[in-house]
């Protein structure tokens, strides 16, 4: 990753992707031109839309799927919210404890038409499916306490009782290689690994799924011709995953693109080696075990303090100080962690 370490430049030494990504310069450039033309009354929507269908093409390839079945929304809480609003009444959801509310919320506010959420030790989630599971949703990286979903036991599960599988990749897309296909549905919002501001979400929404979803978003970036729909009053959309889309973040988007490009060509094995590497080494000079993962927390009193006048951005979840590397860390960083919280 040194080859494209000069792509970033700081003030701080930056331990926080978990809560947001750092652009490297082709993502800052491309925002800032494109500013400048929205400023200046010169930008060109059809040059900001072409971007917008580079982003969905470039984040399928980043977590495992067919542009075409990548849909483009707002946040995790939104793609999912339309996932829970579209199945049927009396549905039965099983979460783990504890997980991110943006998954979790928006089956809870579907409890007036029966349907029912509930919950189980990650550990144990698997063993938690049963025939009264109709669907699971989980984290594949915890944001609380940073642990690792056991996936392969989970989708097992799930699949020998028929139940759909619905993950937020939010704290694995960027840095882990993924198979969304192998999910009815993976979403992720793009502001942390991914590297792109906020307010752009993805999803791969496998083909049966689409099928038992409704698009109450549907607006005229979501036909399948989007300049004959603004007007439209017979209701054309494609049978791709794009008729779920909204309303395009024409600006988030030119920036994912240029983000998922640095991301593409460093390669996401690469970047994997690389983030569990600095984790690891970390992990390993506090005393602890590997823990296969970009993020790593800390249960140390006043490590966030200590660590922010050292100059490192961290975090506090669960109680926990959250340690998060990526492309734009090294190993010096790792060693200055430590070295501030074994040196207070």
């Amino acid at each position: 990753m040194d080859t494209i370490r000069h792509l970033w430049s700081t003030d701080t030494t930056w331990l926080n992707t978990a809560q947001y990504g750092i652009p490297p310069q082709p993502t800052h450039q491309a925002l800032t031109q494109a500013l400048d033309h929205w400023s200046a009354a010169t930008g060109d929507p059809h040059t900001w839309s072409r971007e917008l269908e580079q982003a969905r093409t470039h984040l399928a390839a980043l977590v495992g799927a067919p542009a075409h079945d990548l849909t483009l929304g707002a946040a995790t809480a939104q793609i999912t919210g339309t996932i829970a609003a579209s199945l049927p009444d009396n549905t039965r959801v099983l979460v783990p404890e504890g997980d991110f509310t943006s998954i979790v919320f928006p089956w809870k506010a579907q409890a007036d038409r029966g349907m029912s959420v509930r919950t189980a030790p990650l550990h144990h989630l698997a063993h938690a499916v049963d025939e009264r599971t109709d669907v699971v949703v989980f984290s594949l990286v915890q944001s609380a306490d940073v642990r690792l979903a056991p996936t392969d036991d989970i989708v097992a599960a799930a699949r020998a009782h028929n139940a759909l599988v619905v993950v937020d990749a939010t704290q694995a897309a960027g840095w882990m290689p993924l198979n969304a296909t192998r999910f009815d549905a993976l979403i992720a919002s793009a502001y942390k690994w991914l590297m792109a501001p906020r307010g752009l979400a993805l999803a791969y929404l496998s083909p049966a799924l689409r099928a038992r979803l409704r698009p109450n978003n549907a607006g005229p970036f979501a036909a399948h011709h989007p300049p004959s729909a603004m007007y439209a009053t017979t209701m054309d959309l494609p049978p791709t995953a794009r008729a779920f889309d909204l309303p395009p973040n024409w600006f988030a988007a030119l920036a994912a693109a240029a983000s998922a490009r640095v991301l593409l060509h460093a390669g996401l094995d690469n970047i994997h080696h690389h983030n569990v590497t600095l984790t690891d080494h970390f992990r390993a000079l506090m005393g602890q075990e590997p823990a296969h993962s970009a993020i790593t927390g800390l249960d140390l009193p006043h490590a966030t303090q200590r660590l922010a006048r050292a100059g490192i951005t961290t975090t506090q979840r669960a109680g926990l100080t959250r340690l998060s590397f990526h492309l734009y860390n090294t190993l010096e960083d790792a060693e200055r962690a430590a070295h501030a919280l074994h040196h207070p």
